[in-house]
Parts: structure tokens; sequence; C-alpha cells
């Protein structure tokens, strides 16, 4: 019975020793585990923080998204509303261009036919000048010749006068 029970407690014992031992581990274990734990709940709260974050950021880029795109939008509507106006504009100044040009046409054929109509009036007045030239020319002549006659008559008519005189001045 005393080497049972010897034997019991030697079995008790080892067990003992046994249960401490595997006691160390769990407690080794069980701090092992809770150091896990703290570093799987720091690593949960910066996962989170990272969600946060990056959560933050998706909503800044989507709102700077859609702020880059209306800012396009409306980019791309005042260019659009600029080249419409320019286009109109443009069209405006080649129809003013083209009514310039016809009106210069206009004048050029005007100018050109004014110019033949002063032409033939400048020939008809040098025409006209030179006949009037000579028919002054020829009653200057005419005129002379008659001075000279009637000169010569009066020569005449005075001798005539004189010898009138002499014949009544010899009578008396």
């Amino acid at each position: 019975g005393v080497f049972m029970y010897n034997h019991l407690q030697q079995k008790v014992r080892n067990a003992e020793a046994l249960a401490q031992k595997y006691k160390q581990q769990q407690e080794a274990l069980s701090a092992q585990l809770q150091v896990v734990y703290e570093h799987r709940s720091r690593l949960e709260r910066s996962l989170q923080k990272e969600r946060g974050e990056h959560k933050k950021t998706k909503e800044d880029f989507l709102v700077y998204k859609l702020e880059a795109q209306e800012a396009l939008n409306k980019e791309k509507q005042d260019s659009m509303n600029r080249y419409g106006a320019l286009s109109s504009q443009h069209k405006i100044l080649k129809n003013q261009h083209e009514d310039v040009k016809k009106q210069l046409l206009d004048l050029q054929l005007q100018h050109n036919s004014l110019k033949l109509e002063h032409r033939k009036t400048l020939e008809t007045h040098s025409q006209k000048y030179a006949q009037l030239q000579q028919e002054k020319d020829n009653e200057v002549a005419n005129l002379q010749d008659t001075v000279f006659k009637l000169r010569e008559e009066s020569k005449l008519l005075r001798k005539a006068h004189q010898e009138v005189h002499s014949q009544l001045l010899n009578a008396q």
C-alpha cells in the first residue's frame, strides 16, 4: 500500500509538476496572446484610421474630380461661346469685306468712266478753244486790216479836207 501510495504520490507530484509546467506555458502563451491581441488591436485601429483617411482622400478626390470636370465643362462652354462669337464676327467682317470690295469695284468703274468723260470733255474744250483762238486771230487780223484801211481813209480824208480848206482859203 505504501508502495502504491508512494507511486501515486510520485504520480501526483509528476502531475503537479506537469500541471505547473503547463500552467507556466499557459501563462507564457496567455502573455504572448495578450501581446498579439494588443498588437492586433493596434493594427485594427491603424487599419481603421487608414480606412478613414483613405475614405476621406477618396471623397476629396471625387470632389476635386467633380470640380475639375465642372471647371473643364465651364471652360469648354466659354471656349465654344467665344468661338461662336468670333465665328459670327468673322462672317460679319467677311460680308463687310465683300461689300467694300464690291464698292471699290463700282468706284473704280465709275472712276474709269469719269476719266474717259473728262478726257472727252478736255478734247472737246481743246478743240473749241483752238477754234475760238482761230476765230479770234482771224477777227483780230480783220480788225487790224479795217483799222489800217480806216487810217488810210482817214489820211485821205484829211488830205482832201486840207485841200478843200486850202481851196477855200485861196478862193477867199
